[in-house]
């Protein structure tokens, strides 16, 4: 049997867009894998576990986007401004860290789904020189123009974007244009759209009316922003009207309890189910008729490839590496945005009213949405792996 292609894909789970990224790399490249060239490929939360400093500023921005979502551009801001991910005293206090991530996993090829991992990748290949053994590979998650510097590595080999804009940012940041792919947004392969009956019969398999306008009311993976405050609008509304609403809380379960305690309060619990975090989002998405979220770059999208119309929570200002997409979808009107929480009224209204209106949103996401991109990705990087071990597709 051939030697095993060893992938790493370097992550984290602040927000949920990263996350999303990585598992759906993860299972495009495995079904690229076969018995004459096996691949074997391992997530790692690389600021979850390499130091108390690196897990805090995780724990930083996962407490901003539930509490404080206002806060985040300064966030962005400071660290773009200081670039810790950038530092020497950075890669020094990590080094041990990295240094057992390469003896443990030997990989062929480390891809990196995160603003601040290129830099300490790319530090620990030339500490260990291992440059030209292992190819370093990013894959950008945001979408448009205006994200995080940090993804902007000079020794990065191989850059993977959503759009010409993304691309243009990066040449903007000095990256080498023939370094950059554009490929669409890495979204698993379970994101797709269903059938009438298919979408009937998920309702029916999580205890939903099957005839129902459905709305997912999409608080994030870590479950907070303004949507809590969407969903206490939407209380009355559910309980007067013909929909039903699903409200995932994430992994938030105090937020999820709150829900239900409201919910007792106002007697509404046959039209109004809440749901905390679940691998199967796609499945929530698939039987859901619109989906209410703030504009995350992989949410979005996967949104999109299950033609799901979109309310936008834009009642804070969406994050810088968010606002690009925002105005993409507003330029070509495939989103309906909340400026206050108590717009969400309306916004039911002119889709539940509207099945035409629906339909022209369904069919703007499948110009758009790339579904493709996972597989692309898969399938060039492992075409240029440039080790002893290259495959050829």
């Amino acid at each position: 049997m051939a030697t095993p292609t060893n992938i790493l894909i370097a992550s984290s789970d602040t927000g949920g867009g990263h996350r999303s990224a990585a598992r759906a790399l993860q299972t495009a490249i495995a079904r690229q894998s076969y018995t004459s060239h096996p691949i074997q490929i391992q997530i790692i939360r690389v600021l979850e576990e390499a130091s108390f400093f690196t897990r805090q500023l995780a724990n930083l921005y996962n407490w901003l986007l539930r509490h404080r979502q206002d806060w985040v551009q300064y966030y962005f801001r400071l660290i773009d401004t200081l670039r810790p991910n950038e530092s020497v005293g950075w890669f020094r206090r990590l080094r041990a860290y990295g240094g057992n991530l390469l003896s443990t996993h030997q990989p062929d090829i480390i891809i990196s789904v995160h603003p601040m991992l290129q830099h300490f990748f790319a530090y620990l290949l030339q500490e260990y020189q291992m440059s030209d053994r292992i190819r370093l590979v990013t894959v950008v998650t945001d979408p448009g123009y205006g994200f995080w510097r940090g993804w902007a590595c000079q020794q990065v080999q191989q850059y993977f974007v959503a759009s010409e804009a993304a691309k243009q940012q990066l040449v903007d940041y000095s990256i080498d244009s023939d370094k950059i792919s554009v490929s669409g947004m890495p979204i698993h392969p379970d994101f797709q759209p269903v059938d009438l009956e298919t979408k009937t019969k998920l309702r029916s398999e999580y205890g939903l009316h099957p005839d129902k306008f459905t709305l997912l009311v999409n608080a994030g993976w870590i479950g907070g922003g303004n949507v809590p405050k969407i969903f206490d609008t939407l209380l009355q509304q559910a309980a007067n009207s013909d929909i039903q609403v699903v409200f995932l809380a994430g992994k938030n379960r105090q937020l999820a309890n709150q829900a239900r305690k409201k919910l007792a309060q106002h007697d509404v619990n046959p039209n109004i189910f809440v749901m905390e975090f679940m691998p199967s989002i796609h499945q929530l998405m698939q039987l859901s008729d619109a989906m209410v979220s703030k504009l995350g770059g992989l949410t979005t999208f996967e949104a999109m490839a299950c033609e799901l119309p979109l309310i936008a929570d834009t009642v804070t200002s969406p994050m810088p590496q968010e606002a690009a997409t925002a105005q993409w979808l507003q330029d070509k009107d495939m989103a309906i945005f909340l400026q206050r929480p108590e717009d969400i009224v309306g916004a039911i209204a002119s889709l539940v009213e509207s099945p035409q209106r629906r339909e022209k949103m369904a069919k703007l996401y499948r110009t758009h949405a790339q579904t493709q991109g996972a597989t692309t990705i898969a399938r060039e990087i492992l075409h240029r792996q440039k080790s002893g071990k290259t495959i050829s597709l």
